[in-house]
């Protein structure tokens, strides 16, 4: 075991020493997958598996610091997870949530910024979440965490067309003349994540190989890494290996 910590070492220092700072992703989204089965293996019940990966996230956050990203997007609960769940699970998940987005807060080295259908978690969360994104309004870094609750991105572009159409209705935009200027960048000034640079690296820890409606517009040219570990058994080495996969693959737009 000694041994392999020491070839972990090595091979990181490598990585680090080979990564230039413009291949650094600047947005990373996560697909945080396996903290059930992660549970089950280590005869938990599945509150256990999402406080083990609510724990991995601090630590992910400090290498993605580490190496400069600016802007992190966590997957945290997604809007099929509020019906295919039970009360009992999901009473905790809202607890870990809350929780871990308080302790990215207290690090003062990220904005927290809430993103889902708030309306839809219950009440004391979706204020706290509101309370932490506004505590961290004012950190002085280029550092952003998207904390993705109660999100789906199908809903996702779903509101940003119902804020569009709301706006114009209120300055008196006809549908006749909406129809004539709606483009792509109408739409993408309406997302939870609008003033962001969209996700140039995705990464869907569990061996799962889709997207599951994870930010489904702004991924239209993002990278992806799908990691065979586990959420709560993902290593720095595995984030690393993402990083210099990304850092080999050029990059083509539209094909």
């Amino acid at each position: 075991m000694g041994l392999r910590r020491l070839v972990y070492r090595a091979y990181q220092r490598n990585v680090m020493r080979g990564l230039q700072p413009d291949a650094v992703p600047r947005h990373i989204g996560v697909i945080l997958d396996g903290n059930r089965r992660w549970a089950k293996n280590s005869g938990l019940d599945a509150s256990g598996g999402h406080r083990a990966g609510a724990a991995k996230i601090l630590e992910f956050l400090g290498w993605c610091d580490q190496v400069g990203v600016e802007v992190v997007t966590l997957w945290l609960l997604s809007t099929d997870n509020l019906t295919g769940r039970s009360p009992e699970e999901l009473a905790a998940l809202f607890q870990i949530s809350e929780g871990v987005a308080g302790e990215i807060a207290a690090t003062g080295r990220w904005r927290v910024n809430p993103v889902g259908a708030l309306d839809l978690l219950p009440g004391a969360t979706s204020a706290r979440l509101k309370e932490l994104e506004e505590q961290t309004r004012g950190v002085d870094c280029p550092r952003t965490v998207n904390i993705a609750i109660g999100y789906g991105g199908r809903r996702e572009i779903a509101d940003a067309v119902r804020s569009l159409l709301s706006e114009h209705a209120a300055r008196g935009t006809t549908i006749e003349e909406l129809a004539e200027l709606l483009d792509v960048e109408h739409i993408a000034e309406h997302l939870y994540t609008k003033g962001q640079p969209d996700p140039d690296l995705v990464i869907r820890t569990s061996g799962e190989q889709r997207l599951s409606g994870f930010l489904l517009w702004q991924s239209a040219h993002s990278e992806f890494s799908f990691c065979e570990a586990l959420w709560p058994d993902f290593r720095k080495v595995d984030f690393l290996r993402a990083l210099r996969q990304y850092a080999q693959r050029e990059r083509r737009y539209g094909a």
